[in-house]
Parts: C-alpha cells; structure tokens; sequence
C-alpha cells in the first residue's frame, strides 16, 4: 500500500478527512489534532500533531509499513481485502473513537517521554525484570 492507496482507502471508509494528515494528499482541512504520515522513500513518520506539535510513534524504511501502521490506527486493524460482490463492506469508524485513540496515544507517549523511557527509533522496547 502507499500513501495514495490508503488516502483512496481512509476515504472509501468515511474517516473524516480532519482526522488525517498524509504527504502528497491534496485537499485536505486538517483540524488541530491529527494522526500524520510524513515522509519520502525511505524514511517514513507517523505519529499524532496535538497542539501544535508533532509527537512520532514509529518510523519506517518502507512506505507500505508505514502506511499499515497509520490503517490500523485509525480503522483500527489491518487494511480489509475488497469484499466478494454480494459481501458487506466493513463498517464506518466513530470519528469520536478515533479521537479518543489519538488522545490515548499520545498521553502514552507524553508519559513515556517524561518518565524518560521512550524509545529511540530502531530501538527495543526495555525488559522488565523482576522488581
């Protein structure tokens, strides 16, 4: 999938357009919170833009992966296969659902920040050992 995939993709689901932000996708009205995906080959980020600023999550060598990740928050799974003719097309995300997640992930991250266990690109989560 690339980026124009998953734009033709978020729209066909009905995701408000307000809720995303992806490199190349024209038209948008991009409210002050939104998930994001930036980048070019090579060297992809998303992550959430919250007042004012942006906070990545992951990034990524690959543009599919990328584009993955940012299905999977926003429709909350992977992206679907195109439903036989006569099947049901998947059902519309909750635009409040969606806010609360992006909400939700970026306090994590905020946390993880001040707590000082945030991971640097590329690096493994730390264990946890007995205490």
């Amino acid at each position: 999938m690339d980026r124009f995939a998953l734009c033709r993709a978020l729209e066909a689901a009905r995701v408000p357009a307000t809720s995303y932000e992806i490199a190349d996708c024209p038209g948008r009205h991009l409210a002050a919170d939104r998930y994001f995906l930036d980048g070019h080959e090579g060297d992809w980020t998303v992550g959430v833009h919250e007042r004012g600023t942006r906070q990545v999550f992951e990034r990524f060598t690959d543009e599919d992966e990328a584009c993955r990740w940012l299905h999977d928050r926003l429709l909350g799974g992977p992206p679907p296969v195109t439903p036989a003719p006569g099947e049901p097309a998947a059902p519309h995300p909750d635009p409040e659902a969606l806010q609360r997640r992006a909400d939700d992930d970026l306090e994590a991250a905020l946390t993880e920040l001040l707590r000082g266990t945030a991971r640097k690109p590329g690096e493994d989560p730390p264990e946890s050992g007995p205490e």
